[in-house]
């Protein structure tokens, strides 16, 4: 099963504020722990909010931009990992063990990834697309 692991953002992230070099060694132990498992598939961490742009989507209109920064911090995303592992338990313990070395207050929040057997509605060739292009991006990495 895949997961992807959301780190929220903090006021800092927000801020532009960069890791400690402490913290940013430390991460760097971690990654390379769950690279060694096999359990890491990807990982980044993300600019601020400032940075960025939503597309808002609405009914029967044409999507409109809104930049950034955005409001709410504790409800946007700081960083990701995109884990595998046998259950949810399993990336729960890997992610306990996550540094917190500048100890600050930090919020983690871990999602299951939909597999294509999670849809009732997707057709046989639909999967037949989904399963090629997922081929296709992997040998672009």
């Amino acid at each position: 099963m895949r997961f992807m692991v959301i780190v929220k953002a903090s006021e800092q992230s927000e801020g532009g504020q960069s890791p400690s070099a402490e913290l940013l060694a430390d991460m760097g132990k971690f990654n390379e722990e769950l690279v060694k498992a096999g359990v890491m598939l990807a990982g980044e961490g993300l600019r601020p909010s400032s940075e960025g742009a939503r597309i808002v989507f609405s009914p029967d209109v044409e999507p409109s931009v809104v930049d950034g920064p955005f409001a709410e911090t504790k409800e946007l995303v700081g960083g990701f990992w995109i884990l595998q592992g046998r259950n949810k338990e399993e990336i729960v313990e890997w992610i306990k063990r996550m540094p917190n070395t500048d100890g600050a207050h930090h919020q983690v929040e871990i999602r299951r990834i939909a597999e294509a057997s999670d849809f009732e509605n997707l057709t046989p060739e639909l999967a037949a697309r989904e399963d090629r292009l997922r081929r296709q991006v992997e040998g672009q990495a």
